[in-house]
């Protein structure tokens, strides 16, 4: 009789998985017709597994289950949903429907491939700071995914209390680059309390996002903005120089004078290894009037003979470094083997 092959860990996960989602499933639609009120609109304000809080017309949130029909809701999305004449197990109702989002922000995960973060966005503050470490890099590839979805992107230079002499200079070059290219820059800081009208200003009646690596200070700019929220924040490590994750989940609030600001998870990359080349192309806005000019129709914008894009750098009209970052994820586009999961 032949061995029974042994499962390997990924297939043992994806079952427990099925079966796990199978169970939640089954508890989802406990609710009976009789036992729900009328349809009505609301907004999500925050996404736990199997259920959502959702915001009705009033301000008052509901903890919901979710429809087996709704196959992706996320922080920001409208929805219809139905109120349970009572409460049961603090679920208060079921959400049936999402509407078509206007905006969409997603980042790859390894698991469940393009994982959407936060609907309905109007504009995203891209936020970065001296500490753990200003880097370039990880605002353009914030910068190419702000391209892709048509949402505005605003940079803000968080901590810059702690600016020395020693990094002031090699920050105002890498920020001036992208001011240059059309890019709204904020400089803030909590402990100073410089910017933070700026920022208000910004977000009255629209809906944003603050992302950006963890310990570049978001939860504690949300804390400034909104001192009622008090939202837990931590340190830089020591150990490791890295930021600690502080937000678990994205998170809906609202400003008393209007708008409204989504607090989402920390993440130390920005990953765009599910985007395709030309993806990547579309997102340095100032490339744009010299891709298709090249000698070669599949230049790889490295060494090839021809470049238009290096005859650009050469000739002053796009920046080096500029070029360099986008010459890097390309490179981690190639370096990648889940690359081809994605596209």
């Amino acid at each position: 009789m032949a061995k029974a092959k042994k499962l390997t860990k990924g297939q043992n996960r994806r079952i427990k998985k099925n079966l796990s989602n199978k169970l939640k499933k089954d508890k989802q639609d406990v609710w009976q017709d009789s036992e729900l009120g009328d349809q009505q609109e609301g907004v999500i304000v925050s996404r736990f597994g199997q259920h959502a809080d959702v915001e009705d017309a009033s301000g008052n949130i509901f903890r919901c289950n979710i429809r087996r029909t709704v196959s992706s809701l996320v922080c920001g999305d409208n929805v219809v949903w139905r109120q349970g004449k009572e409460t049961v197990h603090s679920i208060s109702g079921v959400i049936e429907a999402v509407h078509e989002r206007h905006s969409e922000l997603s980042r790859p995960d390894v698991y469940d491939g393009v994982k959407p973060i936060a609907a309905n966005i109007d504009q995203i503050f891209i936020v970065s700071s001296v500490v753990p470490a200003f880097n370039a890099d990880i605002i353009d590839r914030y910068l190419v995914a702000t391209e892709l979805t048509g949402i505005k992107p605003i940079i803000v230079l968080n901590k810059t209390d702690l600016l020395s002499d020693e990094n002031l200079e090699e920050i105002n070059q890498r920020l001036k680059i992208l001011s240059d290219i059309g890019y709204e820059i904020i400089r803030a800081s909590s402990k100073a309390e410089s910017g933070i009208d700026e920022i208000k200003a910004k977000m009255t009646d629209k809906t944003s996002i603050f992302v950006g690596q963890s310990g570049v200070g978001k939860s504690t700019l949300v804390n400034t903005l909104m001192p009622n929220l008090d939202l837990l924040t931590k340190e830089v490590s020591e150990g490791s120089g890295l930021g600690q994750h502080t937000t678990t989940v994205a998170r809906l609030y609202h400003f008393p004078t209007g708008g409204s600001l989504i607090d989402s998870p920390g993440i130390r990359e920005f990953g765009l290894w599910h985007l395709s080349p030309e993806q990547v192309d579309a997102g340095f806005i100032e490339f744009q009037d010299y891709f298709g000019y090249c000698k070669f129709r599949d230049c790889k914008h490295l060494n090839d003979p021809g470049c238009a894009l290096i005859a650009a750098v050469d000739e002053g009209h796009i920046n080096p470094l500029r070029f360099a970052s986008y010459q890097r994820i390309l490179a981690s586009l190639d370096d990648n083997k889940l690359t081809s999961r994605f596209n």
